[in-house]
């Protein structure tokens, strides 16, 4: 991709900058809500930020079944069907694990965030709220992923060397600022669960088995969410923050023929969980003393007058 060497950004989106700065104004994707809440905490915006990838997805992995090059527990029943599988997440990288595709994921969303901060550098900007990361088809093939944000600054302060980023609304980015804490950068969790069927998953899903929990299908939800957050855990480290407030979690869920074994089916789970990572900064910030109210009751002003004269 063809970038401005002044600004490491696209030539449309380095003109786009600078016709932002000509303008003496600036937009945003805030609510009325948002910008006061925003402008409480001594911030102010200075435009709408953007950030885009298209990615083509070739190899995905996930063409082995994720039963083969595992453990078996209790060896193997009729038709070579293993009587208990086991779950194969993206980040293990054994055979059927869906690595490549995991991988390719993460990579489109950094560098859609990543052009998106550039964005927010090039106007002056401190940070960006309120962002949105979004995935669709692109018509000419391939997928669209895209970081859409405000940019914004607190006017005297020092030039930060990476801009933070958040997905926090405006109200809830002051909240964390007028409590001591400050947003560090998106953080994303992901991962890709497979199992194969086995005698126990199809025994217990079958109609007519009754109430009854189907184990493998639970070790399937459960590895892949556990999986994606301890990536998310180690996308907080990475970020040098405390911690981290969510603000999405999904889950998909889907199967398809194994590749191995026919007339059987691989169950996948797709796991995301996308937050904002945080760092605390200093003692919780009050927006104004308390007020003192005085009583419509005749008989507790007196007697506070008393009191006072004491």
């Amino acid at each position: 991709m063809t970038v401005d060497p002044r600004t490491g950004l696209p030539p449309a989106a380095a003109a786009r900058m600078a016709e932002i700065r000509q303008s003496g104004t600036w937009g945003s994707a805030l609510t009325a809500d948002e910008f006061t809440a925003i402008k409480s905490t001594g911030f102010e915006p200075v435009g709408q930020v953007l950030g885009a990838a298209v990615y083509n997805l070739g190899y995905t992995g996930g063409y082995a079944c994720p039963a083969y090059g595992g453990r078996y527990v209790g060896g193997f029943g009729t038709y070579g069907m293993p009587y208990s599988s086991v779950t194969a997440t993206s980040s293990s990288g054994t055979l059927g694990s869906y690595a490549p595709l995991v991988q390719t994921m993460y990579a489109a969303r950094r560098a859609a965030i990543g052009r998106m901060t550039a964005e927010c550098q090039e106007l002056g900007g401190h940070g960006v709220v309120g962002v949105r990361l979004t995935i669709g088809r692109f018509p000419a093939g391939g997928l669209e992923f895209k970081a859409i944000g405000t940019a914004v600054r607190a006017p005297g302060g020092a030039s930060l060397r990476e801009p933070f980023t958040s997905d926090l609304s405006g109200q809830d980015f002051a909240k964390l600022i007028l409590a001591g804490w400050v947003p560090a950068g998106l953080v994303l969790g992901i991962s890709i669960g497979a199992r194969h069927d086995d005698w126990a998953t199809i025994s217990q899903a079958r109609w007519g088995a009754g109430n009854t929990e189907v184990s493998g299908y639970t070790d399937l939800v459960n590895a892949t969410r556990h999986d994606a957050r301890q990536q998310l855990e180690r996308d907080v480290v990475r970020h040098g923050a405390d911690g981290v407030v969510l603000q999405d979690m999904e889950m998909h869920v889907g199967e398809h023929e194994c590749p191995i074994q026919e007339g059987r089916k691989d169950h996948v789970v797709e796991a995301t969980i996308i937050g904002t990572a945080i760092a605390h900064f200093g003692r919780p910030r009050t927006t104004r003393p308390p007020l003192a109210i005085m009583s419509l009751d005749p008989q507790r002003r007196q007697a506070a007058r008393v009191r006072l004269s004491r």
